[in-house]
């Protein structure tokens, strides 16, 4: 002991104080100290928390299984590992998120946590690593390399698990909405001016398709992170791991996590080196993010207003809006995930870097692409929650509004053109505009169509395309 409260461990080094009451080591200490960077901690992701457990755990059951290891260590390590899978110790994962050495301060933490938990399951003291060491045990047969790019995929798909059921949710939010304003006639824009009419439950209808179409683009990306370098050690060479040791280890993945996808990649090295999964996932993420913001500029330019704007939907009132304007109310959910948006957009930026700047055998920065991965991933996770409670499922439309605004519209003699020639439809429509008349008020009075193929030619049906109530 240095003092009260503090023991004494060892790395290469020598000495470090370490908390007397902490399951981390001096590994972990010399790493808090060298990164105290973003203030976000690994207890800060539990997802990859409770990852770590699972790798640590499938390799102490794998290399029991192959002779390399005693199977009374294995069954502490896997017991100490079962209790950080159900929330125990989180707190002693106090490494940045950020930090040099590829992750290795991240294995570290977790090696020493599980270490002193299985000691103390065998009845020892914390740091009597001469009866299981962090390393010799809870770390054989293992790298960073190798671990911790397993463990940070085996969070993000618990990450994207939640973000397809949030996405879901909103989708089917959108849903009801198209089917609730199925009737509603409107103008539809292009370039923010009028073209065709269409319903209301098409233009909410289109939202709910295209966000069926970003979580089955979702899901692909998920499915890539199910190829493992596990086993592959430093460089994926395998050294120092016992032949039979990873492909039980990958086995042992699978049933403690349930996913029955998962496997070990067929070239370790490049496997090992590579990082193109998380670029492929951060692209799907943008693209998530940038029609989401669409979707919201489109909900607050439709509600603008309510006077002077568009004023076409309401969104619900949620706040005041001003702390001067009497009476303001502002957009604000779609508002927030606008920025949600943009802040996954600069993620991407940041892993595209990351991955590009890998050398040879190992990228050194995959530390910074999970932060950004799992921040967009819980950000996107979050707003989309609160965009589908707070704002969409409370929708309105001022049906009166959208109603006189497709009769006055010189977009409804598109409609009529083919039965009055495009010559003639775009000199009244020309009318109509210079004049502020209605379009079908000229037609009437110069008996241009019948009073019965005016009839035919405006239904929501004709005008739409849908299929005719």
């Amino acid at each position: 002991m240095t003092g009260e409260g503090f023991r004494t461990e060892y790395d290469m080094l020598g000495a470090v104080d370490v908390p007397a009451d902490a399951y981390h080591g001096a590994h972990t200490a010399r790493a808090v100290a060298n990164f105290p960077l973003t203030g976000e901690t690994l207890a800060d992701r539990p997802h990859l928390v409770r990852a770590l457990a699972v790798v640590k755990s499938a390799a102490a059951r794998a290399n029991a299984e192959v002779g390399a290891l005693d199977p009374a260590l294995a069954d502490a390590i896997t017991d100490a590992c079962a209790e950080l899978r159900q929330g125990a110790l989180h707190e002693q994962f106090v490494v940045d998120l950020i930090q040099g050495g590829a992750g290795t301060s991240t294995n570290m933490n977790a090696n020493e946590v599980i270490a002193n938990r299985a000691l103390e399951r065998l009845g020892h003291p914390r740091a009597a690593y001469d009866v299981l060491h962090p390393l010799d045990h809870v770390n054989l047969g293992q790298s960073t390399n190798d671990v911790y790019p397993t463990a940070v995929k085996l969070a993000l798909d618990a990450h994207i698990g939640e973000l397809l059921a949030s996405l879901a949710q909103l989708g089917e939010a959108f849903a009801a909405k198209a089917a609730e304003f199925a009737d509603v006639l409107k103008m539809g824009r292009t370039q923010l001016q009028d073209a065709v009419p269409m319903t209301l439950g098409q233009e909410f209808g289109a939202f709910a398709a295209t966000l069926a179409e970003d979580r089955d683009r979702l899901a692909e990306a998920r499915v890539l992170l199910h190829e493992l370098n596990l086993g592959g050690t430093a460089i994926g060479t395998g050294l120092n791991a016992r032949p039979g040791y990873r492909e039980r280890a990958v086995e042992h993945l699978r049933l403690l996590t349930g996913i029955p996808t998962l496997v070990s990649a067929p070239d370790l090295v490049e496997a090992t080196q590579d990082v193109g999964v998380f670029v492929q996932l951060s692209g799907v993420l943008k693209r998530i993010a940038v029609k989401l913001s669409k979707i919201c500029n489109d909900l607050r330019l439709l509600s603008s207003g309510p006077q002077a704007g568009f004023g076409e939907i309401a969104l619900p009132a949620r706040q005041a809006g001003s702390s001067i304007m009497p009476g303001k109310v502002n957009p604000v959910i779609p508002e927030a995930v606008n920025q949600i948006a943009f802040e996954v957009i600069g993620y991407d930026v940041t892993v595209t870097l990351a991955a590009e700047g890998g050398q040879l055998q190992l990228n050194a920065f995959e530390p910074v692409i999970y932060r950004a991965l799992s921040a967009g991933l819980d950000h996107l996770t979050a707003g989309i929650g609160v965009l589908t409670e707070h704002c969409v499922r409370g929708i309105t439309a001022d049906r009166d509004r959208l109603a006189a605004t497709v009769a006055a519209s010189t977009g409804l003699v598109t409609a009529l053109s083919p039965a009055l020639g495009h010559e003639t439809a775009c000199a009244l429509a020309l009318e109509a505009h210079h004049t502020g008349r209605p379009a079908l008020d000229l037609i009437r009075e110069r008996a241009l169509l019948t009073e019965a193929e005016l009839t035919a030619l405006t239904t929501p049906a004709a005008l739409t395309g849908l299929p005719a109530l």
